[in-house]
């Protein structure tokens, strides 16, 4: 009996430190400059978990022009514990889940400073002005942000993202050096056009000839059955309740020139790709299922990064010599402005950004990993040119895909990136 009162007793103190300990961190939150609100939420990972909505300018140069509200996590284990910035590209809803953790987080016990990125989901201005979704003002959010949080947690900083995200670690880390101690970009492309033209060259050496042969043959079976399939195809875009710029006919073709881009970036097994004898439901349906046309409508939750895309992160492109025959359109030049931001927007690309980041990376030498997958086509435009650096460090994973991480490398490389960051670390 006397041990269950004192196992009774340990347990209220714990909970009473933990209550005083969420108390603590939520009045240190509240009582940073430009904080709109601050809520509880749950999390089986850390001792406290807030979403914060913290006010930042439209334009930072000029702050009298307005104001927006920005989504940002804050998950606490302890103030003495380095703290993982990550940078969202997209919107932010999986991060409310109880159970989000980041790779680097759970790895090295770390808080988080996750950013919803601005013009996405609840971190979108009202009224919507596209000017004002650059690279520079998103870095200059992430910088904002970091400075508020660095009054609570003075240990290293390690900034990371994924894809979109990783880019925007990327472009943060060379807007402002000094922000960070670390920063682990994954799958990360640092595209120099809207339509860079390294991805096609790259996506016609991925595999085996054998398998580039079965992709090549399975497209051409659904363009020569355009007859067939275009009813089908019509049929699920309107059940879909999908609109386009284009119409039906040129958006199939884009799907079906999407296909090998999609179907390497998630590292699909050539096996799933059906014979030019399965049935028309096989063929159709594993079409949908890689190659979806939501990719290619109207009003869409990914209008905000095509925008930016076609400014100055830069896409990919397709390659339609081996398709002209079967195919309704004859180029596909341009086809973000045509098909993919908002109507009534006309963007020019504007390779400042490409040459800033690429002089920042050549010209120094910060405690950066690039993680990339092999065979994501993605990874042609990575940072994986980078030799002879004390610091930078390119880690790809063999046969990989943009879900590259750097608990699927191989253990041998795995051990490397994991020693040299306890090793920077403890500096």
């Amino acid at each position: 009996m006397k041990r269950i009162l004192v196992l009774f007793l340990a347990l209220i103190l714990i909970s009473f430190s933990l209550a005083a300990s969420d108390h603590d961190l939520k009045q240190r939150l509240v009582s940073l400059p430009g904080i709109q609100s601050v809520e509880l939420l749950t999390s089986k990972h850390f001792d406290s978990k807030y979403l914060l909505r913290i006010v930042q300018p439209l334009d930072h140069a000029h702050p009298e022009l307005g104001t927006f509200t920005q989504r940002v996590f804050v998950s606490h284990v302890g103030y003495d514990r380095p703290t993982v910035l990550v940078t969202e590209g997209y919107g932010a809803n999986y991060a409310m889940s109880a159970n989000y953790r980041d790779e680097i987080s759970k790895l090295f016990n770390t808080n988080i400073v996750f950013v919803e990125h601005r013009y996405f989901l609840e971190s979108t201005p009202d009224p919507l002005n596209w000017d004002y979704l650059t690279a520079e003002q998103s870095a200059y959010d992430l910088h904002h942000v970091t400075t508020l949080m660095k009054s609570l947690y003075k240990d290293k900083w390690i900034s990371t993202g994924i894809s979109k995200g990783g880019q925007t670690t990327l472009l943060y880390r060379s807007y402002f050096p000094d922000d960070v101690d670390i920063s682990v970009p994954y799958v990360a492309p640092l595209c120099r056009a809207a339509e860079d033209g390294r991805h096609e060259g790259f996506i016609d050496h991925i595999g085996s000839a054998k398998d580039r042969k079965k992709i090549r043959a399975y497209q051409l079976s659904i363009l020569k059955r355009r007859a067939i399939f275009m009813p089908l195809f019509e049929a699920y875009c309107k059940k879909a309740n999908l609109t386009f710029r284009a119409s039906l006919d040129e958006i199939f073709d884009y799907c079906v020139l999407e296909y090998p881009f999609a179907f390497w970036q998630w590292g699909m097994p050539v096996e799933s790709v059906p014979s030019t004898t399965d049935n028309d439901s096989r063929l159709f349906g594993h079409l949908m299922k890689l190659s979806d046309p939501s990719y290619f409508a109207l009003n869409q939750p990914t209008a905000s990064f095509f925008v930016q895309a076609a400014r100055e992160l830069g896409y990919y492109g397709y390659d339609i010599e081996p398709f002209k025959s079967y195919l309704k359109i004859t180029s596909t030049s341009d086809y973000l402005n045509r098909l993919m931001i908002p109507a009534g927007v006309t963007l020019e690309f504007r390779p400042a950004l490409y040459n800033k980041i690429s002089a920042y990376l050549e010209s120094n030498d910060p405690k950066m990993i690039f993680i990339y997958g092999e065979d994501d086509p993605w990874t042609a435009a990575g940072v994986t040119y980078l030799k002879d650096k004390k610091n930078i460090m390119v880690a790809i994973e063999p046969g990989g895909s943009h879900t590259a991480r750097i608990s699927t490398l191989p253990k041998k490389i795995q051990k490397k990136v994991l020693a040299r960051i306890t090793q920077w670390l403890a500096e």
